[in-house]
């Protein structure tokens, strides 16, 4: 697995093991993860929300001496309370030709940690009739055993610790590249719709396709962490910045029960603390230049209709309207209603909705929501076209 690919793939399998304020003592922290679990097949089977597997199906255009491997990463609990050990499965390299040729044999684990856990992967091989394409798929399964009683009784904390937590699978090519899980476009497209994924949502990892990654949230294809990044908070999905100024506003209480509890966390509280005023502020923000697009067609500078019909009134770009929130849902609906707004806005979706966008007239911040596309979506019933 490539260096990056694998910084990406250990901050996702600590994504959410500890949260702040990062003490064992709150409940929120009580168990490892909630992500990505493969629950024992006994507690699985009497819980329909849950799995004792995860699979990744995905679609390959191979060369003609294609190799594939893959690779399972996924923490087990270790402790009584909030400790986990990361744990490493790779699977041998082998030849595409030999996997579609019934190769593929299952392996299997075992770890020991607060309890052993069992398990088997393995990877397998599907000539599919679009263009000479390939399905591949990797599977893993808990199998660690479990007594009738000892399910009767075991509640959700006991069951995670014979679970498999924060699963991570990937999947490698030399001599290929994955089609990506998100495409629905053409022959490969309608391929890769077909894949059956479970307790999983691959995406295309790697700049040359050719690697999958199949993680417990959803990501989208090509994933990467930031060059800013100084490192996993266990919140890779937040905002790091905010979370290195709430790590060095930490109570001297609130560390020293850190300090006593696992090291994983321990260890992200003392690099959180060496930030220096330079790195935080190289996580404050950065800007990258992006394609804007082909230019708008002439007399149409702006998305959206410029004038459409629905619930019996016809809507006109720079008209007005007066506000009706169909529900009063909270306090601004209350606010907004009997409004008078100018309509910027209207746009049709693709299952035929329309949506008008509104700037509400007379308010401070008219202005800037021109200027930044930002605007109050309405439905056509719930507002009155008045000019």
């Amino acid at each position: 697995m490539k260096a990056e690919l694998e910084r990406l793939v250990d901050a996702l399998l600590y994504e959410g093991y500890a949260l702040y304020p990062y003490t064992p003592g709150t409940t929120k922290n009580a168990t490892p993860t909630p992500f990505g679990i493969i629950y024992p097949p006994a507690y699985a089977e009497r819980n329909p929300s849950t799995f004792d597997r995860s699979r990744v199906e995905c679609v390959l255009d191979p060369d003609e001496d294609a190799e594939v491997r893959g690779a399972v990463r996924f923490l087990q609990a270790a402790g009584e309370r909030h400790e986990a050990a990361a744990r490493s499965l790779d699977l041998e390299p082998v030849r595409l030709t030999a996997l579609l040729d019934g190769g593929g044999a299952p392996v299997e684990f075992e770890f020991d940690g607060a309890r052993r856990v069992t398990g088997r992967a393995r990877i397998r091989a599907e000539e599919v009739p679009e263009r000479g394409l390939v399905k591949l798929m990797l599977c893993v399964h808990n199998a660690t055993p479990l007594a009738a009683d000892e399910v009767e009784e075991m509640d959700r904390r006991e069951a995670l610790g014979a679970s498999l937590l924060s699963t991570q699978i990937v999947a490698e090519v030399e001599g290929g590249r994955f089609i990506s899980p998100l495409e629905r476009e053409g022959a490969a497209g309608e391929a890769a719709g077909r894949c059956r994924n479970e307790n999983t949502w691959p995406v295309l990892a790697g700049a040359d396709d050719a690697a999958v990654l199949g993680a417990p949230i959803f990501l989208p294809d090509h994933p990467r962490m930031a060059p800013e990044s100084l490192g996993s908070l266990f919140d890779a999905t937040e905002i790091e910045e905010a979370l290195l100024l709430h790590v060095q506003a930490l109570s001297e209480g609130e560390r020293q029960a850190i300090a006593g509890q696992d090291p994983a966390v321990r260890d992200m509280v003392e690099r959180a603390d060496s930030a220096t005023p330079e790195e935080i502020v190289r996580l404050h923000g950065r800007l990258e230049p992006a394609d804007p697009g082909p230019p708008p067609e002439p007399g149409h500078p702006n998305p959206g209709e410029d004038e459409l019909s629905a619930a019996g009134q016809t809507f006109r770009k720079g008209g007005k309207v007066v506000l009706r929130p169909a529900v009063e849902r909270d306090v601004y609906d209350k606010l907004l209603d009997g409004r008078t707004a100018t309509i910027e806005r209207i746009y049709r979706d693709y299952e035929d909705a329309v949506h008008i966008a509104v700037t509400v007239d007379g308010s401070a911040e008219q202005e800037l929501y021109r200027e930044t596309g930002r605007y109050l979506f309405f439905k056509p019933g719930e507002v009155e076209v008045i000019a």
